[in-house]
């Protein structure tokens, strides 16, 4: 068993929040997944490469210049934490994910996050795929409204109107599109708890969250 929180769950469900709230508590590494794939996308369309070019985008994954430091998330040396957080790149993130081949270019690239002090992860397949051994795995999950309405309030943006619409139906494709590709689809584990953050704040889920892990 590894000494690993692998903490999975839709498109603003909270995971990265919270993952990044209880590896603080713990004293232990963090890994946002999800920025890998949000930084190959970004890297991608910098580069010109299509999001649907398998071969091309695994090269990119593979030397892919990443550095996170201190809660930033750095491309060489450029700042990237807000340009990867954008619908548009969110979407070229599913696509990116949905290939094997920039996967598996990934797989160790995340394995290598684990240190001696424990680590929490979040992304689509922590339990499943990268972490099948961590001490505790969790399912994050949220309504796809209440997921829209976190996502709006991020961007300034009230919770209606046309704009939220369009957040809604952005998350409910991601989700279909994640849970519905053939490499990695986001999932429930059988061993995962569930976690429904709809109803809670982030200090509640966090402790949820801490408590299950003493209890494990």
């Amino acid at each position: 068993m590894q000494k690993v929180i692998a903490i999975d769950g839709p498109s603003a469900s909270g995971k990265g929040t919270i993952a990044a709230r209880v590896a603080q508590e713990l004293g232990w590494a963090y890994l946002d997944s999800g920025a890998l794939y949000r930084l190959t996308a970004l890297y991608a369309q910098r580069q010109g490469v299509s999001w649907s070019d398998e071969a091309a985008l695994a090269e990119l994954a593979a030397a892919l210049p990443v550095r996170f430091a201190g809660g930033t998330v750095f491309l060489a040396d450029e700042n990237v934490g807000s340009a990867i957080r954008s619908e548009e790149i969110g979407m070229g993130a599913s696509a990116v994910a949905a290939l094997p081949a920039v996967r598996a270019a990934l797989l160790q690239r995340q394995r290598d996050f684990l240190t001696e002090q424990g680590l929490v992860a979040d992304g689509r397949d922590m339990a499943s795929v990268v972490f099948p051994q961590a001490r505790l795995k969790i399912f994050l999950t949220a309504a796809a409204e209440v997921r829209a309405c976190r996502r709006a309030k991020q961007l300034g943006l009230p919770c209606e109107g046309l704009e939220y619409q369009r957040i809604v139906a952005d998350i409910q494709a991601r989700d279909l599109a994640d849970s519905r590709r053939t490499s990695a689809p986001l999932r429930q584990e059988p061993d995962a708890k569930l976690l429904d953050t709809s109803d809670l704040s982030i200090d509640e889920t966090v402790k949820k969250v801490l408590d299950w892990y003493r209890e494990s």
